[in-house]
This record gives C-alpha cells, sequence and structure tokens, in this order.
C-alpha cells in the first residue's frame, strides 16, 4: 500500500451527484447525518424517491436556502430542510419502526471504516477522547435493504477506510453493499470487491492504495477496472 501520491477524485458535491443518479426511482431511502445528507440535492423532482428522517418525517426535499429556512424543519442532523407534496410527520418511536422493520430501499450512511465483508465500522474509532454516537446507525446499516457508504477513500493522514477487517467498533457485519468515495465506486459482494467506476486515478493507482484485492467483472484479483451497463 501506498499513501504517497496526491490524487484528486469527486469534490464533495459530485460525490453526492453520483451516488443520487444512482438511487432507484420510487425509492424510500434514509440519508445518514454528514456527507450523506448532500444526495437529497442532487435527486431530481421526478425521480419519485421518497426521503426519511429518523426523526421523524417522510417526504424531505433538498436542503433550505436563505428565506426557505425554517428551524423547525429540519433533518437528523440538524440542517434545516424542505417539504415535498405529501410529506408527512411522525413520532420518533414509529420512524425507528420503520427503519427496524425493513421498510426503507436504502440507507446512505457514511464511514470511518468499511471491510473487504462489508462489515461498517461508523459510530466509534475506539478512542478515549472521542464521544461515542452511534444514533440510529445500527437499525440503518441492519433494517434497510440495502445499505449504501458514502466517504473519502482516505483518511486525512491519507490512511485508507476500506480495509480488510475493521479496527473500530463495528455497527454492522455484512451489510455494505456499495462503497462510494472520491476516487471509485466499489460492489461489494460474495467473491469479493469490485471496483466499479474510476475517478481522477487508475486503477493501478487504486490497487496500490489499498490492502484490499480489487475483482474485475470475471472475478480475476488486481486486473482492471469494470463498468456496468
Amino acid at each position: 500500500m501506498s499513501t504517497g501520491a496526491t490524487l484528486h477524485g469527486l469534490s464533495k458535491g459530485g460525490l453526492a451527484a453520483r451516488v443520487a443518479r444512482d438511487i432507484p426511482r420510487g425509492a424510500f431511502v434514509n440519508l445518514g447525518i454528514g456527507l450523506p445528507t448532500r444526495v437529497g440535492n442532487h435527486l431530481t423532482p421526478d425521480s419519485g424517491v421518497m426521503l426519511h428522517t429518523e426523526n421523524g418525517m417522510l417526504g424531505m426535499g433538498p436542503e433550505a436556502q436563505e428565506d426557505a429556512v425554517d428551524l423547525d424543519l429540519i433533518n437528523a442532523g440538524k440542517v434545516p430542510v424542505t417539504e415535498l407534496p405529501g410529506a408527512s410527520y411522525f413520532h420518533h418511536a414509529d420512524s425507528f419502526a420503520m427503519m427496524r422493520g425493513g421498510h426503507l430501499d436504502v440507507c446512505v450512511l457514511g464511514a470511518y471504516q468499511v471491510s473487504a465483508r462489508g462489515d461498517l465500522a461508523n459510530w466509534h474509532t475506539g478512542r478515549s477522547d472521542d464521544i461515542p454516537a452511534v444514533g440510529g446507525a445500527m437499525d440503518l446499516a441492519i433494517g434497510a435493504k440495502q445499505t449504501f457508504v458514502m466517504m473519502n477513500l482516505l483518511s486525512r493522514d491519507g490512511v485508507p477506510k476500506l480495509v480488510p477487517e475493521c479496527t473500530y467498533p463495528l455497527t454492522g457485519v455484512g451489510c455494505v453493499t456499495r462503497v462510494y468515495t472520491d476516487l471509485a465506486v466499489f460492489l461489494i459482494g460474495d467473491e469479493g470487491v469490485a471496483v466499479r467506476d474510476l475517478f481522477g486515478c487508475t486503477f493501478e493507482e487504486l490497487v496500490d492504495l489499498l490492502e484490499v484485492p480489487l475483482l474485475d467483472r470475471a472475478g480475476n484479483a488486481q486486473t482492471m477496472v469494470w463498468s456496468e451497463g
């Protein structure tokens, strides 16, 4: 693994747009706190996607701007948002029942680490000076039909966050099916980790960055990138 090279991939807005493009039409979706909240800004009005927030709203629209800000209308990360026609509100307990009951098609979460098996660590780094903040992440990661992760591939220290094994406390086991990063989109399946898209780097550079074996479409390790379609 090498972390010496400086690679320039997608911006935060570009990454959010890339995730939004893959949200299935008409899906019920929860966007986690932090970077994933930006995805809602890139969903088209005709997508039919219904956004859920764990603090008790279904039918959330994009982030509110300027005169549209209503501090009584926020998402779970306390970011002011808008509402779409037909939006509804409900008790926190009802919201968690939706999450735990398998009623969400997709959740998009941030992460400290994702393992090659799809294990997720996103609530605590294990350091004594960190404040654990699990929130509803465990309920979402296991309750949603698909769990997508959205994160920078490298930490601020240049350490990969897609790893062979998570070293941080786990949020969920084997729950992640896709990882969207600034440098690549990864698909996690029974055969391993495949690279679907690359942004601002070559497949060889990606292989050099990670200790996780990468597959091509035929299941061959560390050979070439492939795209769906």
